[in-house]
């Protein structure tokens, strides 16, 4: 690598990370996209909003089953190729989604949108990996971050404008096509930009990968760190708006304003982390990472006012993405060879603790009651940032050359 290219800015990573970041913003277009128009589905197919809801679960929980999958793919395949097809796939559900005669069958493109959604960002942080030295890659990873929460941002806002002249279907319809233009314009960005293909590996070899990556001591404390993130962080916000009930404050579009000052925190962040990244350090990001966090659930367990919280989410998103973004390097460096397997494992981990968050948060709501509940959170959220940064240490992957 050349000495300039070691500084991180933006004008020292190759110019494939725009095509990996756009196919992230394509790819999280359809996570929350469905979301401001449920109460319309729910009308056409005579259902229950609670019933409808379950669009947003099967994609979450979809989304994060197949990644152990969709890993080993990359592996076996070509990790390029795999997202094309992801692409393609997702456009294909949201388009067949929009011409959807029942319940069932939109329930089921639901699916495979999940499994399209889900086969584009592990992947996607594997190329990235690929693609830049260990010296940048954080800064690298920040850029794809940023493609995929301005996606989740742009997907939620603009399928509500969507949905108030074409309705859910035209939401889907116009989605749909998106996501495949998407998908035929990062096929001729790859090529452009002369992506170099690692070698694919066989079966064998991935077995050995597995190995390689649970060998490591780094993968245990990695893996549970963003399985304790999903639970603590992402599990708290279907709780969101019925916090700001208790306040008086009934607008479910304050609650998305609040709850998207988390993706606004994120975006701070990559803005930010090449210049925090000199200054902290690994183990220091991870620290201050995890205590802003801690912060901010704090604070949100007093219940202040919905714009206070709305900064609260941003500062929780920013401190969140510190923490997390020094994770996501450590995952990438697990193995050379079963990269892309290493990352979808953190992905997995990451979605599951996100299904199990809104349960434990549940229980202890009803139980404790609201600021013991949060407070276990930030508690939690400390210890877990001194942890990491004790315990997680630069390690040579076992299959490096």
């Amino acid at each position: 690598m050349q000495q300039g290219e070691a500084r991180p800015h933006d004008h020292g990573l190759p110019a494939a990370l725009y095509v990996i970041s756009g196919a992230s913003f394509a790819a999280a277009l359809s996570a929350r996209a469905l979301d401001p128009v449920l109460p319309h589905v729910a009308e056409d197919f005579g259902v229950s909003i609670a019933t409808a809801a379950g669009f947003a679960a099967v994609f979450a929980f979809t989304f994060s089953i197949i990644q152990p999958i969709v890993g080993a793919a990359a592996d076996l395949f070509g990790k390029t190729r795999l997202m094309i097809g992801c692409l393609a796939l997702l456009g294909l559900a949201n388009i067949l989604g929009a011409l959807s005669t029942s319940f069932s069958v939109l329930f089921a493109t639901r699916i495979l949108a999940g499994i399209g959604s889900g086969g584009v960002f592990p992947v996607a942080l594997s190329l990235t990996s690929d693609l830049v030295g260990p010296e940048k890659r954080q800064v690298a990873i920040s850029r794809t971050l940023a493609g995929a929460m301005t996606g989740n941002l742009l997907g939620a806002s603009a399928s509500g404008l969507i949905g108030d002249f074409l309705g859910w279907r035209g939401v889907l319809a116009v989605l749909g096509v998106l996501v495949i233009v998407a998908s035929i314009a990062v096929a001729a960005g790859f090529r452009g930009a002369k992506v170099k293909h690692p070698p694919k590996t066989s079966l064998s070899a991935l077995k050995a990968g597995y190995r390689t990556i649970f060998t490591n001591p780094n993968a245990y404390v990695c893996y549970s760190a963003v399985f304790v993130e999903g639970c603590c962080v992402l599990g708290l916000f279907p709780y969101i708006a019925s916090f700001l009930f208790e306040l008086g404050q009934t607008s479910l579009s304050i609650a998305g304003i609040v709850i998207a000052g988390f993706a606004v925190g994120g975006l701070f962040y990559t803005l930010t982390v090449s210049r925090l990244l000199p200054w902290l350090g690994m183990k220091g990001m991870m620290i201050a990472g995890m205590t802003l966090v801690a912060s901010q659930l704090v604070a949100v367990a007093f219940g202040p006012r919905w714009e206070v919280q709305a900064l609260n989410l941003i500062v929780m998103g920013w401190g969140f993405y510190i923490a997390h973004g020094c994770l996501q390097v450590f995952a990438s460096e697990l193995s050379v060879e079963a990269r892309a397997t290493a990352l979808s494992l953190h992905s997995f981990f990451f979605f599951m603790g996100q299904t199990v968050g809104p349960l434990a948060y549940g229980f202890g709501l009803q139980h404790a009651g609201k600021v013991p509940t949060l407070f276990v959170s930030a508690a939690i959220m400390v210890v877990l940032g001194i942890v990491c940064a004790r315990l997680l240490k630069p390690r040579a992957p076992a299959d490096a050359r």
